[in-house]
């Protein structure tokens, strides 16, 4: 249950109730208590001091339709994504930082085709111990070198909690990976920034687990916050994951937030990507996340799934024409 509290209420009275009642304190126009889904009505003291509250059906409940109508707006400056724009942004890059000479032949790519979104991992949270594991900070600097001279806005991973403060440093957005969905030590860092949180669904995670990660952000008073999804591990062993169109179609009735779709790691090979990509925005959605290298075949990191420049270049102009179609505009 979300409660609304009086306006008169004090920050003292409001840290009394939330201890009382177990419920996470927000503060914005007035104070915000969230308690259980299990709590359908204010009781006692809290009864006393509740201006209007909302019930929902689970603990997705800051997220939930049921308690904000409207998709909530997230700024990257002067970008919008979600609220009542048309906006669907398109994020390129690399998978890694590698090196100066292609971080900035990528950041150049972006400028020639007016994509704003900038990405690539300094701190890779790979699958094996014994690959390339990120330049770490010395990547997070060569990305703050291309903003600062490309003027492009940068959206990298935080590996785990022991970095999570650089990243919120040096990123616009900070990027919450699949095996890092369920860190709390990042969830709860994350929820005491208003830097905009782009969550990447977990593999193995239904759409209820993840939409509950995005409510620990939420929870902590950072109301900026997208969901990714990124493909979830099924029986088929042709392609790498599974994009689960239809949980984006959920995600899009049901929450009130932003929907992000990442094709090139859904299907893992490049050759399938342009034509996921064009379904992909055919639905609508707030924006794509494609990964591009100067020479995918040299990556130290998801070398098959990345397009090269050519491919990007033909794959964004078709985008253009897709998002036209569906009343949506790329950014």
């Amino acid at each position: 249950m979300i409660v609304h509290l009086n306006k008169d209420t004090s920050r003292e009275e409001a840290e009394m109730l939330a201890e009382k009642y177990e419920a996470a304190l927000l503060e914005s126009e007035r104070m915000i208590l969230v308690t259980s889904a299990k709590v359908k009505e204010p009781q006692g003291a809290l009864k006393d001091a509740t201006h209007e509250f909302f019930v929902t059906d689970t603990d997705i409940q800051l997220a939930s339709k049921q308690y904000m109508k409207s998709k909530r707006q997230v700024n990257i400056g002067e970008l919008v994504i979600g609220g009542s724009s048309n906006n669907s942004v398109v994020i390129t890059g690399p998978c890694s930082v590698e090196s100066e000479e292609q971080i900035e032949a990528s950041a150049k790519l972006c400028v020639e085709l007016g994509v704003k979104v900038f990405r690539a991992g300094a701190y890779k949270p790979r699958t094996s111990p014994y690959t390339f594991q990120g330049m770490g900070l010395a990547g997070l600097k060569l990305l703050d070198k291309m903003r600062s001279k490309y003027g492009l806005k940068i959206i990298t991973e935080v590996r785990d909690s022991t970095h999570v403060d650089e990243i919120i440093e040096y990123a616009d957005i900070i990027q919450i990976g699949a095996k890092s969905m369920y860190d709390h030590g990042i969830l709860r860092k994350c929820g005491k920034t208003n830097k905009p949180v782009l969550l990447k669904r977990g593999f193995g995670t239904t759409l209820q687990e993840f939409v509950q990660s995005a409510e620990f952000i939420l929870s902590g008073g950072n109301p900026n916050v997208m969901l990714c999804e990124r493909g979830i591990r099924t029986f088929e062993t042709k392609t790498r994951f599974t994009l689960d169109l239809c949980g984006a179609a959920w995600l899009k009735e049901y929450t009130n937030l932003p929907v992000i779709l990442d094709p090139s790691h859904a299907i893992g090979y490049a050759y399938g990507v342009p034509d996921l990509a064009r379904a992909c925005m055919a639905m609508g959605v707030d924006g794509l996340l494609i990964e591009t290298h100067p020479n995918p075949k040299v990556a130290q990191s998801d070398a098959e799934q990345q397009l090269n420049f050519e491919q990007f270049r033909d794959l964004y102009q078709s985008l253009k024409k897709v998002a036209e179609a569906v009343g949506k505009k790329v950014v």
